[in-house]
């Protein structure tokens, strides 16, 4: 006969032989060019910002996972280029004990969502040093993404 206190054994034995850690941060790529300067300093600064923002996961050994985030602003100025941005954040993370559908999940949105903040700090601190006012990327919902891709897949295979 199993007791209550059996299983919750049993779900603690499985929590303990669960690993997600981050084993690095980096920066993979990163691009600024301003092809304007030191014109560009001297026009009305009301920016078009065009912010496109990728991410994806791969396998590099067993239990290590390389995420990477790609992001690329362009910014223009009454359809002149003031700057463009490209970086890729990386991160290395050991995860170990999980279920396919629930490495999937780490992968397209926990581990995303613990790159973004570096990405956001880099492309800020680029935009000041490249001589432009600060920017500041919006917050990402990597959760809401990542629910709407699996939607998306669901609906296809469907």
């Amino acid at each position: 006969m199993t007791t209550p206190e059996d299983n919750n054994a049993g779900a603690a034995e499985a929590a303990a032989e669960r690993v997600f850690q981050i084993q690095k941060l980096y920066v993979k790529d990163i691009s600024f060019e301003s092809p304007n300067s030191p014109e560009a300093f001297r026009w009305t600064w009301q920016p078009e910002i065009d912010v496109q923002m990728d991410n994806s996961a791969s396998k590099q050994e067993e239990r290590f996972y390389e995420t990477l985030i790609s992001v690329t602003v362009n910014v223009k100025v009454e359809g002149r280029s003031a700057f463009l941005i490209e970086v890729v954040q990386g991160g290395m993370f050991l995860i170990d004990g999980f279920n396919d559908d629930e490495l999937d999940h780490l992968l397209g949105s926990a581990c995303p969502n613990i790159l973004f903040p570096y990405v956001r700090e880099t492309i800020s601190d680029i935009c000041v040093r490249g001589g432009f006012p600060q920017m500041l990327l919006a917050p990402v919902n990597f959760e809401a993404l990542y629910q709407r891709q699996q939607q998306l897949s669901e609906t296809d295979a469907g």
